[in-house]
């Protein structure tokens, strides 16, 4: 947690050479150290011409000074802005004065943590800057500005608003038991615990949209050796971001990639081909494949069409995928394929016990891995031609709820959407106990629980644990 007490500075700018480089200083300690550093205090909100001076009076840059009083500043602190020049070795000279001068280094994100304690934004307002800074393409652009305006916090909070009166109403029944009054009963308490839910459902689909441009998807794509993985990759990414041979097991380790798709990231890995590998690197790709694949969104299998028309490739190492990641069977170098040749799974082979007679006692039979609960969504392309490619993005974008130029959307991260599942689920149940016309404390108990969770997104219950993890993601000096 961030020591206010203290003045903090960092450069606000990216490292390395530039037109200009900003110095950001806030803290009580700031008017002090402007005076000292500049001459005089500059008048608040006017960009004022400065010397900037080290300690034995000589010139270290020339430049504008910005001071903004507490509170009116980003952080609710006195702040000074350093306009210089966008040296680096400027830049550190100025922090390094600074120190002197009684400051010390901000940590990642730290201005915003000192906002969001001065409340001059909540948490989900503050998550919002980072998104905004990350943004990836316009439209998470927009949906992180229209966050950082409060519109994902105005609507979270008018949600909580509502519950809570619903849990006035509820309360009432607990405080008036000796009155008879039968709230439960209520047909418009359900209505407006109904138009509640809709809320949050609307709620959950512009976040979930939203986070889909923030944070995208994790696509693995995996397959046999000279399956055509690495061309797929370079055609998603436009380039020839991976090597392409004919020799088997020319990719060893993993590939990183980042893909827009219609403004949703994609994070692309290819992997080294799943076979007995030839020798221990080899084996150290395929053992770092296995377990890119556990933590993906999605396993693009690649099957080549023209050598394995009934993907018996998939079939040998279903069982060792992880059960609980979803898979698109991918049927490449079509191009290549006989005219004739229909591409799908091969049926599985009749087990001797299903031609046993109905009467004959079955054999003992030995544990079976868990089956996928579904075949997998095919597709077929041509990593050579691009044929296919617009189903492939279509799908990928259908599997995920991505709709381009979806309009209200809010930039949202993963825990907003855990939060907003907490609250939906005990709203459900509070909808069964009013059905069932239980005990009011059990509602009153769950609309509780909603309304922390809701609490939970914009800051209102928060632990410094929590505020560690999303501030540390921060760039130093935002």
């Amino acid at each position: 947690m961030s020591d206010v007490s203290d003045t903090i500075v960092a450069a606000a700018t990216p490292p390395g050479r530039g037109g200009i480089a900003i110095v950001r200083i806030s803290g009580p300690a700031t008017p002090q150290i402007g005076v000292s550093l500049l001459g005089q205090l500059p008048p608040p909100r006017l960009a004022t011409s400065a010397q900037f001076r080290a300690a034995d009076g000589s010139t270290i840059d020339h430049g504008l000074a910005l001071y903004f009083a507490a509170p009116t500043s980003y952080t609710g602190e006195h702040v000074l802005e350093l306009h210089g020049h966008g040296g680096p070795v400027l830049v550190e000279a100025m922090i390094r004065r600074l120190l002197e001068l009684g400051a010390r280094r901000a940590q990642p994100g730290e201005f915003t943590l000192r906002a969001y304690l001065n409340a001059k934004l909540d948490l989900a307002q503050a998550e919002a800057v980072a998104d905004l800074i990350d943004a990836a393409s316009d439209a998470a652009a927009r949906a992180a500005l229209r966050s950082l305006a409060g519109e994902f916090s105005a609507r979270v909070l008018a949600l909580s608003q509502a519950l809570g009166e619903l849990r006035v109403q509820v309360e009432a029944a607990i405080d008036f038991a000796d009155e008879h009054i039968d709230v439960l009963s209520d047909q418009s308490l359900e209505a407006r615990l109904e138009a509640a839910m809709a809320q949050l459902q609307a709620l959950r689909t512009a976040s979930r949209q939203g986070r889909l441009l923030t944070e995208g998807m994790t696509i693995v794509i995996a397959g046999r050796p000279n399956a055509g993985k690495s061309s797929v990759l370079n055609r998603l990414a436009g380039h020839e971001a991976a090597i392409v041979t004919a020799t088997p097991g020319t990719t060893r380790d993993l590939l990183r990639e980042r893909i827009l798709l219609d403004g949703m990231p994609l994070h692309v890995l290819d992997t080294a081909g799943l076979r007995s590998a030839g020798d221990a690197i080899e084996a150290e790709g395929i053992r770092r494949a296995r377990a890119a694949m556990a933590l993906a969104d999605r396993i693009l299998f690649v099957i080549d069409a023209a050598a394995d028309p009934h993907a018996t490739g998939y079939l040998d190492e279903r069982t060792a995928l992880p059960p609980e990641v979803p898979v698109t069977l991918v049927f490449n170098k079509i191009d290549l394929l006989p005219p004739g040749i229909e591409l799908g799974i091969a049926p599985a082979p009749q087990s001797p016990q299903s031609r046993l007679p109905p009467q004959s006692p079955l054999p003992p039979q030995s544990p079976l891995p868990p089956a996928r609960p579904s075949s997998p969504t095919v597709i077929q392309l041509s990593a050579l031609t691009g044929q296919g490619f617009g189903a492939l993005a279509a799908h990928l974008k259908a599997c995920m709820g991505f709709e381009p130029g979806a309009t209200g959307v809010l930039s949202a991260r993963a825990r907003h959407l855990e939060a907003l599942v907490k609250v939906e689920a005990c709203l459900s149940t509070a909808a069964r106990q009013l059905t069932a016309r239980n005990a009011p404390e059990l509602v009153a108990e769950e609309l509780r629980r909603a309304q922390l969770a809701l609490g939970e997104i914009v800051g209102a219950e928060s632990s410094d644990e929590l505020l560690g993890r999303i501030f540390a993601s921060f760039c130093i000096g935002k």
